[in-house]
């Protein structure tokens, strides 16, 4: 979709600025609201690419305007309503009002460090061989789905070269609305600088993206 999320190659939002020995956390909160959300995403009702798409579906002002844990917070609250676990006026009250959804597994305090070193593997196979090769020339579809997509508006209808075959993964287009993982290949496609940013750009630079075969097409 696009959204506020979609930045690449806009202008007026000034220059990115590194901080420099930037700590992980800038506050106490942001601890918990990491853990709050890693938490939440155990209970098992809401796949990554579903968590993706209800941040990129914040209000573009309150996206803009708020920090990256405010955004986390923000969407879950869309989760945690969406699939049954809290109520508006919950939210609103601050504590439970009724007993809602039951979590499908529960977080424990002594699984942290297994779940996280396992982490969430998304590699699938596929049936059919890759349909591209290393080298071949390809081009980025131009479409503008108001769902969930992992294609950059930037390089949308843009020509490049496929520079690496990466495997076959869950397609987050389908995965984040729940209509199935339907996994596919996935490619490393790398761009001229003038083919991104079109006169006058850097000839020099060049811009890699790694894209699922159905953004794909023969150039």
């Amino acid at each position: 979709m696009n959204g506020p999320h979609d930045l690449g190659g806009q202008q007026g939002f000034g220059p990115i600025a590194p901080e420099r020995n930037e700590p992980v956390f800038h506050a106490e909160w942001e601890k918990r609201a990491l853990g709050i959300t890693l938490s939440c995403g155990a209970f098992g009702a809401w796949t990554i690419d579903e968590s993706r798409h209800a941040r990129e579906c914040l209000p573009p002002a309150t996206y803009l305007s708020a920090s990256y844990y405010e955004i986390w917070t923000r969407a879950l609250e869309t989760l945690l309503k969406r699939h049954g676990f809290v109520t508006q006026a919950e939210l609103d009250a601050g504590h439970s009002l009724s007993r809602g959804r039951e979590p499908r597994t529960l977080l424990k305090a002594e699984m942290v460090a297994g779940v996280l070193a396992k982490g969430g593997p998304c590699d699938r196979p596929v049936d059919a061989p890759p349909r591209f090769a290393v080298g071949e020339r390809v081009r980025t579809k131009n479409f503008n789905p108001e769902t969930h997509t992992r294609l950059p508006r930037y390089a949308r209808a843009g020509a490049g070269v496929v520079e690496a075959v990466q495997g076959s993964f869950v397609f987050p287009d389908d995965n984040a609305h729940g209509k199935g993982e339907h996994p596919q290949w996935v490619y490393t496609v790398v761009f001229d600088g003038h083919e991104i940013w079109g006169e006058g750009a850097d000839p020099s630079l060049t811009v890699s993206i790694d894209a699922w075969e159905s953004y794909l097409e023969c150039v």
